[in-house]
């Protein structure tokens, strides 16, 4: 109905046009050149990977339970604020198995094992990714989110070969990941520099959306240093990315990577013009701890920071909302032995300015363990230099080819937080001085990237206070995933409120 009076629009517009007793208007300024992908798409195309995954499971597990995640795509619609998977008519499976979408890379790997331990176990689909090639002996790079908890991870090459990878590491914390595969002379990808980035630049993703291998998008840089609440500071774009593109790099118009796609904003579960990069020159740091030794090490000062707002500055009398406000500092720790205090405000840290709260993670984060460093805080209308020694942070997970696998499975936390728990016995309690509250035994998803920690103690959910396990489950099935929830948790002496937003329960 609404074609038919658009036609007619630009019709009278062409006769308009073509009248002779038309204005004479002055010749419009030329357009300026759209950008040519065709060559660069040449020349990056062939680093690009599919990357899929598939979990091992027991004949009576198969298919259970209904609403079963689906790997990346799961990991995408969790990681944007909460939006579920939607549901397929047998219960949200996307794989090959399930008819359209999910894994396309062969079927390997997708339907029964035909090992010789098939009888019982069969290897099932669980995701689909993207990755890039970094050097021609093998090592790709990928998202964490992609190859979390997989127990084979198959790469497909452009030229259709597939290789059976091994997992060299991952790092919760940056969303990084490395593998790596058996072949020689191959096409790696030329590494660019991140900081080089200017805002409005063309870039181009590739990936496999949707499973849809080598799929090119475009768009520009929409902004820089991008804080999502996570550890780094994302590149913003407009280029359509969606489930599947995760891992895959974001390209310049130089043909180098300058970032992974990792993340999208969504309020529906697709692409709404908002995505987001983890920057080259951070994953590259991963990237060669992860080959070096399997995992990341990286400093902390154990310290709890929130931002400095500009009623607090007004306040204290400080020029500018600039700094990191120290809400708690734990006892022991790097920064009560350097004397620093709740209150103080972080300025710099080894001449380094401190401008916002999340800036100074990262800086102490990138610092070896064991490295003598100068704080500078504002306390009390002063300013003073602390010196301070970078203790070791407890890392997420680590991974070492032949070690990728514990003896003994870790607990895998069910709730909508990624927390499992476990009770506090009478002495416990007595000798850490609380009424109640339960012990954490390990961490996923919004938990983890909130930096709780195995042994920490959970006090209080919202205004509730935790008085066992099994209270703690029953609240957290009972959570919003659309609202922030607030957690009280102790660690050693120290004591705060950490933010979380809780996961469907549907998924990982």
């Amino acid at each position: 109905m609404t074609i038919l009076p658009l036609r007619k629009f630009f019709a009278a517009a062409v006769v308009a046009a073509c009248l002779p007793f038309a204005p004479h208007t002055a010749s419009a300024a030329p357009a300026a050149n759209l950008p040519d992908f065709t060559d660069l798409v040449d020349k990056v195309g062939p680093s690009v990977v599919n990357i899929r995954t598939t979990t091992r499971v027991t004949l009576s597990q198969r298919g259970l339970p209904p609403g079963m995640d689906n790997g990346d795509m799961s990991e995408f619609f969790r990681r944007f604020f909460g939006i579920p998977l939607p549901q397929g008519p047998q219960g949200g499976d996307q794989s090959p198995h399930g008819g359209q979408g999910g894994d396309q890379g062969g079927g390997q790997g997708g339907g029964q094992d035909s090992g010789p331990d098939s009888g019982n176990d069969t290897e099932q689909s669980s995701g689909v990714g993207s990755g890039f090639i970094m050097t021609s002996d093998g090592y790709v790079m990928t998202n964490a989110h992609v190859v979390d908890d997989a127990d084979s991870i198959y790469v497909t090459l452009t030229d259709k070969r597939e290789f059976k990878a091994k997992l060299i590491g991952v790092d919760d914390r940056t969303d990084v990941a490395v593998v790596k595969i058996q072949a020689t002379n191959l096409p790696a990808i030329t590494i660019g520099d991140s900081n080089k980035v200017r805002v409005g630049e063309w870039v181009v993703a590739i990936g496999s959306p949707f499973g849809l291998e080598n799929t090119v998008t475009a768009g520009i840089v929409s902004a820089k240093g991008r804080d999502t609440g996570d550890y780094l500071p994302f590149i913003q774009t407009d280029v359509a990315v969606n489930p599947g593109n995760s891992g895959g790099p974001l390209i310049n118009m130089q043909g180098e990577v300058i970032g992974i796609n990792s993340q999208i904003y969504s309020r529906t579960g697709g692409f709404m013009g908002i995505s987001f990069a983890i920057p080259i020159d951070e994953a590259m740091r991963v990237a060669d701890q992860l080959k070096a030794t399997g995992k990341v090490t990286r400093g902390r000062i154990a310290v709890a920071i929130g931002e400095v707002t500009k009623d607090v500055a007004d306040s204290l009398g400080l020029p500018k909302a600039q700094g990191a406000l120290v809400s708690s500092v734990e006892p022991g720790g790097p920064a009560d032995k350097a004397g620093i205090q709740p209150g103080d405000i972080i300025q710099k840290f080894n001449g380094q300015t401190v401008d916002a709260a999340t800036d100074l993670p990262r800086m102490v984060g990138d610092t070896k363990p064991g490295t003598k460093a100068t704080i500078t805080i504002w306390r009390k209308g002063t300013t003073r230099d602390l010196p301070i020694t970078i203790a070791e942070m407890q890392s997420d997970k680590s991974a070492k080819a032949d070690q990728q696998k514990a003896p003994e499975p870790k607990p895998r936390p069910s709730n909508a937080l990624g927390l499992s728990v476990t009770d506090l016995s009478a002495d416990q309690l007595s000798q850490l001085k609380i009424k109640g509250g339960v012990m954490v035994d390990s961490v996923d998803g919004p938990a983890a990237r909130a930096g709780l920690q195995k042994g920490d103690i959970i006090l209080r959910v919202g205004d509730t206070d935790i008085t066992s396990a099994k209270q703690f489950q029953d609240l957290a099935s009972r959570l919003d995933p659309q609202k922030m929830v607030a957690i009280l948790v102790r660690r050693g002496e120290n004591t705060q409120f950490v933010p979380l937003r809780p996961r469907n329960s549907g998924q990982k």
